[in-house]
């Protein structure tokens, strides 16, 4: 029997459809199955599904490639997730650009929220290494998940001082689960699926291309509470990927250096135009992220706020439980229109129940 996940995966690998087209069509016609049943004519009338998608989307041998693909993943034990399922990453879900389907491998776990991504250059100096490692073993009390790339320099760093220090971590790939990239790390794959494992949107048939790279930096910070960037040029991913943070009004941090080094230029930079605040201990980002802080009890709150409203309870609730969040998240977790919840945010701040944090972000006082 074909389920809902048999119909996702033949979406997602129909030519010329992205993440956001494809939810567009999930969301317009009820079901990933009912997009290739509805009529062509029907599909036409969605915004930014042209003639090239619409053939696409009639090709059968795509559902050849499911079927490989399928045969893959109960060979190797990948999970496969989808943008529908409960145990997607959580901020991931809210990325505009989310992917629509994540496989993984290994012994990861998303129920600890304190989730930070560490990028930098790949040609990390004594500086970086000895930042990265020492940044990790001070935050390893808080018991974070770590996210990197995998890739030389900083990132391998990051996931080998995680494990080092008894955290999870988990390498974002920009290819399949059928290999490693670069080969150099295959000795290092073992150690992070015990202590977390990889993730990717590519199927198992995707190289390492140049493009794909780019593309899974979004994964890397939109799956992140906060980016830090360790060392980096003037250009280059790990830049990228703050940048991408930024546009998700998540936090950034980067490691300041000396002027005249050209490793530090880039994370200089991030310092200089405001787009990233300056790291210099674990403490920054304890603070920054309020890590240190402990949530009171849903029992006492409803105990401190007797004046509040149904749905101002509703929103105290959510972030009681969760914390720090984005407004757009509050709205869709909530399930309050978001005109509704900007009105009921400014009640609650005036009852000085709530504050704003920059970046559209509330939190209990």
């Amino acid at each position: 029997m074909k389920t809902e996940h048999y119909y996702l995966l033949a979406l997602q690998q129909v030519k010329g459809i992205g993440s956001i087209n494809a939810k567009k069509l999930v969301q317009h016609c009820g079901s990933a199955q009912a997009v290739f049943e509805t009529a062509t004519t029907a599909l036409q009338k969605i915004d930014g599904i042209g003639t090239y998608i619409l053939k696409n989307l009639k090709d059968n041998t795509i559902f050849e490639g499911v079927e490989k693909e399928l045969e893959f993943v109960a060979k190797y034990n990948i999970k496969v997730t989808t943008l529908f399922d409960a145990d997607y990453p959580e901020l991931l879900k809210h990325s505009v650009d989310a992917p629509l389907i994540l496989f993984s491998s290994g012994t990861i776990n998303l129920n600890n929220p304190k989730i930070i991504s560490i990028v930098g250059t790949r040609k990390i100096t004594n500086y970086g290494r000895d930042f990265c490692n020492a940044l990790i073993q001070d935050l390893a009390p808080y018991n974070p998940i770590i996210v990197s790339g995998f890739a030389y320099g900083v990132d391998i760093c990051a996931h080998r001082s995680a494990v080092k220090y008894g955290l999870q971590t988990i390498g974002v790939l920009a290819h399949g689960l059928n290999q490693t990239y670069p080969k150099a790390h295959k000795k290092y794959v073992h150690e992070v699926e015990k202590n977390g494992g990889f993730i990717t949107e590519f199927k198992s048939s995707s190289m390492p291309e140049r493009e794909n790279f780019l593309q899974r930096n979004r994964i890397i910070a939109g799956m992140s509470q906060a980016t830090i960037v360790i060392e980096s040029a003037s250009k280059g991913g790990s830049l990228v990927t703050a940048e991408i943070a930024n546009s998700y009004n998540r936090d950034v941090f980067a490691v300041p250096g000396k002027t005249t080094d050209l490793l530090s230029e880039g994370c200089n930079n991030l310092i200089k135009y405001n787009k990233a605040s300056l790291l210099s201990s674990a403490e920054d980002i304890v603070k920054m992220l309020q890590w240190e802080t402990q949530k009171k009890p849903v029992g006492i709150q409803r105990q401190l706020f007797v004046n509040l409203n149904t749905d101002e309870q509703r929103i105290v609730d959510y972030l009681v439980q969760f914390g720090k969040t984005h407004i757009d998240t509050i709205a869709i977790e909530t399930g309050l229109l978001n005109y509704k919840v900007a009105q009921l945010l400014m009640q609650l701040e005036l009852k000085g129940v709530i504050k704003p944090i920059p970046g559209k972000l509330f939190d209990l006082v």
